[in-house]
């Protein structure tokens, strides 16, 4: 197996997908934000002081899915159907786990629309709360559900 981005000169590229079966297509991703208990304290009771840190970051997860292609320099600007971003709240973390799912009907997935949304999402809660705790971490990102197109499905 070889990786797609690069020609036969080991040159990045864009890939040509052209050819390509246009098919419906989801990707679900997921990730996670940790934070000292009262931070998630502070955000669970709405209590910070830049607003409704869930809220903000579910828009926040919205636009970067939609603004991916400009992120990531090969990736396909698609036609995207549906960004549905869930942040739920987790005091075993504690922190939020945010999961994205994303929708086309194209000829290639929407993987990446999926995890730049995730990471835009816990990048927001970062900033909204970081005037009372730097040592936020992000983790956990990746792919949990693929589906569509040539190689079909796959889950985590």
């Amino acid at each position: 197996m070889s990786l797609t981005h690069f020609d036969t000169k080991g040159d990045a590229h864009m890939v040509d997908v052209s050819d390509k079966e246009v098919t419906a297509r989801v990707a679900v991703a997921e990730g996670h934000i940790t934070m000292a208990a009262e931070t998630y304290e502070i955000i669970a009771q709405g209590k910070a002081k830049k607003g409704d840190v869930l809220s903000v970051a579910r828009l926040a997860g919205i636009m970067g899915a939609k603004k991916t292609p400009d992120l990531i320099p090969l990736c396909h600007p698609l036609p995207i159907s549906k960004v549905a971003v869930e942040l739920t709240l987790d005091p075993d973390l504690p922190g939020v786990r945010v999961e994205a799912t994303v929708k086309t009907t194209g000829q290639t997935g929407v993987e990446m629309e999926a995890l730049t949304s995730v990471s835009v999402a816990c990048l927001t809660v970062y900033d909204m709360a970081k005037a009372v705790d730097k040592a936020m971490q992000i983790g956990g990102t990746r792919v949990v559900l693929k589906d569509g197109g040539k190689s079909g499905r796959y889950e985590a």
